[in-house]
């Protein structure tokens, strides 16, 4: 009779290297999604919590890390296990100060300001979000439980 961990297929590994071009983030979200979805992750995950944080992720790397430089690139590793996803983004970046950009956009002065979402939203969405100082650059690193 089967047990529990064989109503899982084996951890998933997807590795992308993309240039600095928002016209990427698309295929990189819908792949990962795609695994979570064979991994049996819930539909809220799938549909809200994967391609919002994951999209927020990859606009930084891009848009702020590289500064939108065609010549520069982002990597990206999902590791899609049957008890957590972890995606890590990593831009050429000179790196953040992950508390210090950390501001709530729901409060009246920042209602109107187009800035400030995407770190907020990567860490309600996710159950662990950091930046660690990566040999390229700079790497996020997000984890979303499955349980949660």
């Amino acid at each position: 009779m089967p047990g529990p961990r064989d109503q899982f297929p084996e951890a998933r590994i997807l590795e992308f290297e993309i240039p600095s071009d928002v016209r990427f983030i698309e295929r990189v979200v819908e792949a990962v999604r795609a695994e979570c979805r064979t991994m049996c992750y819930t539909e809220r995950h799938v549909a809200l919590n994967v391609p919002v944080a994951l999209t927020e992720a990859l606009s930084n790397a891009i848009l702020r890390g590289n500064g939108e430089r065609r010549d520069r690139s982002v990597l990206i590793r999902a590791h899609v296990g049957d008890v957590r996803l972890i995606m890590e983004v990593t831009d050429e970046g000179q790196g953040f100060d992950l508390d210090a950009c950390l501001m709530d956009p729901t409060t009246p002065e920042r209602l109107l300001s187009e800035d400030g979402r995407g770190l907020y939203l990567m860490l309600k969405l996710m159950d662990h979000v950091e930046r660690v100082q990566a040999q390229r650059g700079n790497l996020v690193r997000m984890i979303l439980n499955r349980a949660s």
